[in-house]
């Protein structure tokens, strides 16, 4: 079978560090070629030179052939290759009128917009005519993926590369992605999948190869491999047999030791949050006392983040009771004083979107102590290098830009950037839902560290994963469509849960174990 792209013996070398050693692969039409591995074993970077894109100051050596055509590419955050100045439809149809242009011009206009239908049809796209009048912050992240997806099939991608599509998904939006993207493959078109979640290779993928350190390590068909290829049996979570059997949680007497253990430092009372008229959000109480995490537990688009937004002050649009240590918390950041927001730190699913481009990851971490605290910018730095290596970073790392740090590497910073506001209650969102294994699990020691040790410290854990949840929670609460269905004891949830979709919940992450 003919190859739609190829690359023999690539290399790309940064400040004389490899990120790309002798990497070698061959995509053929239709099929499913699977690049996995731990956060920075070299799987955006080889990704990413099918496309012709390489990091500032790189020096490439090796071939990268494409001899079936242009390549399309589907980021783990589809939102930033969107223009959210512009409705999707507009984006589409500019796309669409370059394929038409041999057609009379009186037909132009009509052929566009059947192939705009055509594409979103292709990438599953339902009530495609409403998702067109909308603009992309309009949308979910699913919705965003489809729209971009959509956006490589109007440009005639034979081959479509795909970071990490089902990252900050619950299972049954996992099968979603997983059906759309073997939709795509059985139109003849490549697929190279960029992924640490095994479960979706083994559903997805025809070929894999496995990177460690840049380097393949194993490779071969997707049945030779499994159950689950060599090299990355370590990095993959026990096993579980059910509810029952879930990592063992923390409960409320693990902390009642610690000084100031237990003493409420928020309130949410009656909160009801809106995008434009629609109400997305209602919950009644919910408290964090000290040294406490509460596991805000749903599917995608349940409202979890709203909720998180609004208690960072991110979502103005929202009425109800925020009360941080018994003193009113002002709804948007503008209103906060430089105390309030010292106090509530947030860290970004995104963490990568999170940072500035340009400067080094120590000064961009640096930089709150110096703008929340006062601090002297000797001092700053100083406490950035002591919080950054207690993360398990090196200062020669962090001294980097943000292009040269590995996903995982880059979500410890944006922790240590956060830690360095001596914050009272930290909000993690899905920060560990696009790491491997090995580093997920270094991710949540770290958090089960940081409220071990940091007295005081509170975590509010966005996720829809109630593996993590487990690993951590003192309480649980459940959303569902943008209600609080059930809240409690993490224990008490995770073993006896008394809200059908919660029962459902559980039954659902069990299977895909």
């Amino acid at each position: 079978m003919n190859a739609v792209a190829e690359i023999r013996d690539l290399r790309v070398e940064v400040d004389g560090r490899a990120l790309v050693d002798g990497v070698s692969l061959r995509v053929t039409a239709g099929k499913v070629t699977a690049l996995v591995g731990a956060s920075g074993s070299g799987k955006t970077t080889t990704g990413l030179a099918l496309l012709g894109e390489y990091p500032a100051g790189a020096r490439v050596t090796g071939e990268v052939r494409l001899p079936g055509g242009p390549a399309g590419y589907v980021p783990q955050h589809p939102g930033t290759a969107l223009n959210p100045a512009r409705r999707v439809g507009a984006l589409l149809r500019d796309i669409a009128r370059t394929r038409v242009r041999a057609l009379p011009r009186r037909e132009r206009r009509a052929a566009a917009h059947q192939r705009v239908l055509r594409a979103l049809s292709l990438a599953q796209l339902p009530a495609p005519e409403a998702v067109l009048r909308r603009y992309p912050h309009q949308l979910s992240g699913g919705q965003q993926q489809r729209v971009v997806l959509a956006q490589a099939l109007l440009l005639g991608a034979r081959l479509v590369v795909a970071d990490e599509p089902t990252t900050g998904q619950d299972a049954l939006t996992k099968q979603r992605i997983v059906d759309r993207f073997a939709a795509v493959a059985r139109q003849g078109i490549a697929v190279v999948l960029l992924s640490h979640d095994l479960d979706v290779v083994r559903a997805l993928a025809d070929e894999v190869l496995v990177l460690r350190d840049g380097r393949v390590v194993e490779s071969g068909p997707v049945d030779r491999l499994w159950p689950a290829p060599r090299r990355l049996r370590t990095a993959e979570p026990p096993a579980t047999d059910g509810p029952a059997e879930l990592p063992a949680v923390h409960g409320p007497a693990d902390r009642t030791g610690l000084p100031g253990a237990g003493r409420e430092v928020l309130r949410v009372g009656g909160l009801t949050a809106r995008h434009g008229r629609t109400t997305v959000l209602r919950t009644s109480a919910l408290t964090l006392r000290a040294g406490e995490c509460l596991a805000v537990v749903g599917r995608s688009g349940s409202g979890k983040t709203t909720l998180a937004r609004c208690l960072a002050g991110l979502h103005r649009g929202h009425d109800g009771e925020l009360l941080l240590d018994g003193a009113p918390l002002p709804r948007s950041l503008r209103d906060r004083t430089r105390a309030q927001l010292a106090a509530v730190q947030y860290v970004f699913q995104d963490a990568r979107a999170a940072f500035d481009e340009h400067r080094p990851v120590l000064a961009q971490v640096a930089r709150t102590a110096v703008r929340l605290r006062g601090a002297a910018e000797a001092d700053a730095l100083a406490e950035a290098v002591s919080t950054v290596t207690g993360l398990g970073l090196t200062e020669r790392q962090v001294r980097r830009r943000p292009a040269q740090l590995s996903g995982g590497e880059l979500q410890r910073a944006a922790l240590a950037r956060a830690l360095l506001a001596r914050p009272r209650m930290l909000i993690c969102d899905e920060i560990t839902s696009g790491l491997d294994a090995v580093t997920r699990r270094g991710i949540l020691d770290t958090l089960a560290g940081l409220l071990r040790d940091r007295r005081g410290l509170s975590l509010v854990l966005i996720t829809h994963d109630l593996g993590t949840a487990a690993a951590l929670a003192t309480r649980i609460a459940v959303l569902d469509g943008g209600e609080v269905v059930e809240e409690g004891p993490a224990r008490r949830v995770l073993t006896s849960p008394e809200h059908p979709f919660t029962v459902s919940l559980l039954e659902t992450s069990t299977r895909a174990t």
